[in-house]
């Protein structure tokens, strides 16, 4: 009705509309099979409008998911065909088809309307196949020691890089004048990521100096001080993916069985302290609302449960801020009508609702409830003919959790534990997140900002959060040595924080992979979603494994921790080395930033 009305208003006639299920078999289902599968699929209470043809005619628009990437939604379905036997369905995407009263010029203008070029696109002649893979592109050298300085720039301009002087010099002086060798572009790209304002602080973190005079303290400095001077009951801050205070010694129940076996509760006393993270997700946001603050709020929970040696998610906390919202009928007389807005961002009005949806969807799907909030909106011209407004939205995703006690402290690395990642299968999704959103608003190029948008897949997460869950139960028996979070630089990021300052050996073609034609930087680097990165022993591979299968969770290990202080990335399908570097230089010791 929404999408009926959007034509309308814009002189569009939506006659009607229906779904379309394109489905994937490894083979052609017999009878029961069908019949199963058309059970699952057609609605209960009106099948007489499930059928195998269209119900449409005249000019129709389809649009469905992009085919490179499986969905979230075909994902769990898929899942739900193979808990009751249809073992030879691969895939099923979702396409929507609507019947328009317009002129065959104008139809991809409909197109536009109803649905999200970010995830999405036209399908003229409707999906024949999810066979159409590209060949993944390689990787190159970044011919520093002829080039210099300026090739480095030009990299850093044409990818959307975010590097500044002081990168650029930096950089140049640790490839051309340490190691002697010319960077290949994965490593260029992954250290952008790892490196960039959002993940690193810089701003933060660097020297202040005002009117020529150095300050005594930086910003974050300042902003730690307080936790400094009167530490109180905090027993966590500023030092892993999330704070936590003192608690204390209560009853849980918790499994009396094995970890692989169904069992009964029983009564145990655990002392459990309390976890407290909140982060924005705004640059995401202010590009693609819905997925954006859905993906914002996956990521705290990820936060969350990466505290200490894992921990358990409890509840959520959520705020928006945006610019005017040009309330229709609704005028207010601080809202300039001649304020302009970035084409690659959303509306305010368009940020506040979808935000709110994205942000409440995921909670919902996976099971955290969202227990206050609160929402501003700003923009005004001041005396002095200034602009003041939320022109980059703010969206805040907070959340609450318990942790137990032992769980405290992350245990460092050693030379032989396992690297493990553990969520989803990749997929081109996030790609540049770290370095896009450390930018000003409307400064990179339009393409490259929807290609560092995420999308979320809260179903995944949340039996992501069994596991950790399940290995934290275990108490004294966790498997868990270290975990953290995947988020901005993907795989290239996490690997290395979590083996710094020991250094690891990784075969990234160990990973699942859910799009054949990622490159090897884009595997490296993407933001794809529900995925953390962890620490085993060796002698924990088989329990780890058992917790897994029943969860129904991909994981793999990628390699091990060496002692060496290197990240060493190989590519086992061609026998290259496209990352090999000191974590010292580029992760332990960076220069402070002016």
């Amino acid at each position: 009705a929404l999408q009926k009305k959007k034509a309308n208003d814009v002189g569009f006639k939506m006659l009607s509309s229906e779904i379309c299920y394109n489905i994937q078999a490894k083979a052609p289902l017999d009878a029961e099979e069908t019949k199963k599968l058309e059970y699952l699929l057609r609605e209960t209470f009106e099948p007489e409008k499930f059928g195998s043809k269209s119900f449409l005619s005249g000019k129709v628009v389809e649009v469905a998911p992009r085919q490179q990437f499986t969905s979230a939604w075909s994902t769990n379905a898929v899942s739900i065909c193979h808990s009751i036997s249809l073992e030879k369905i691969v895939r099923i995407e979702k396409s929507r088809r609507y019947q328009v009263e317009t002129s065959a010029d104008s139809l991809k203008s409909f197109a536009k309307l109803v649905h999200d070029r970010m995830t999405e696109c036209e399908y003229p002649t409707g999906i024949s196949t999810f066979e159409e893979h590209q060949e993944p592109e390689g990787w190159t050298l970044v011919p520093v020691m002829a080039q210099g300085a300026k090739a480095l720039e030009d990299l850093s301009k044409q990818k959307g890089l975010g590097y500044d002087e002081q990168d650029i010099a930096y950089y140049l002086r640790v490839f051309r004048d340490e190691l002697k060798r010319d960077p290949t572009t994965v490593e260029c790209f992954d250290l952008a990521q790892g490196n960039s304002e959002h993940s690193r602080h810089w701003f933060f973190g660097g020297k202040v100096v005002i009117d020529g005079e150095d300050m005594p303290l930086t910003l974050f400095q300042w902003v730690k001080r307080p936790l400094k001077e009167r530490i109180s009951n905090s027993v966590i801050g500023f030092h892993d993916n999330s704070s936590a205070l003192r608690g204390y010694a209560h009853t849980a129940f918790l499994p009396s069985g094995s970890v692989a076996q169904p069992s009964a509760f029983k009564e145990v006393t655990r002392d459990f302290d309390i976890t407290l993270t909140v982060e924005t997700h705004n640059f995401p946001c202010g590009i693609a609302p819905f997925p954006g603050a859905e993906t914002g709020a996956g990521g705290r929970i990820r936060d969350g449960e990466s505290t200490g040696k894992g921990s358990l998610v409890v509840a959520a906390v959520a705020g928006y801020a945006t610019g005017n919202l040009h309330l229709p009928g609704y005028k207010m007389p601080w809202e300039f009508e001649d304020f302009k807005y970035p084409s690659n961002m959303a509306p305010p009005l368009q940020v506040l609702i979808d935000c709110s949806n994205g942000a409440s969807d995921y909670g919902n799907k996976f099971g955290e409830p969202l227990i206050c909030g609160w929402t501003r909106s700003c923009g005004m011209r001041l005396p002095s003919g200034e602009r003041f407004e939320w022109v980059k939205p703010i969206m805040l995703s907070g959340g609450l959790g318990q942790m137990d006690h032992g769980h405290l402290v992350k245990e460092e690395p050693q030379a032989g534990q396992l690297v493990v990642k553990i969520g989803g299968p990749a997929y081109r999704i996030g790609v540049g997140g770290g370095a896009a959103s450390s930018m000003v608003a409307g400064d990179n190029q339009e393409e490259l900002d929807f290609n560092a948008v995420q999308r979320g897949d809260a179903e995944m997460q949340q039996k992501v959060n069994r596991v950790v869950r399940a290995c934290v139960e275990l108490g004294p028996k966790n498997p868990i040595l270290s975990i953290h979070d995947q988020g901005a630089g993907g795989s290239g990021n996490v690997l290395k924080e979590i083996s710094e300052p020991a250094g690891a050996v990784i075969d990234l073609r160990k990973m699942h992979v859910g799009d054949p034609s990622m490159s090897f930087l884009e595997l490296w680097t993407a933001e794809f979603q529900e995925n953390n990165a962890l620490l085993l022993g060796k002698e924990d591979e088989a329990m780890f494994d058992q917790i897994c299968k029943r969860e129904k969770v991909p994981y793999a290990v990628l390699g091990s921790i060496t002692g060496d202080g290197q990240v060493v990335v190989k590519d086992s399908r061609d026998g290259s080395t496209p990352v090999d570097l000191p974590l010292e230089k580029v992760l332990g010791k960076m220069p402070q930033k002016v």
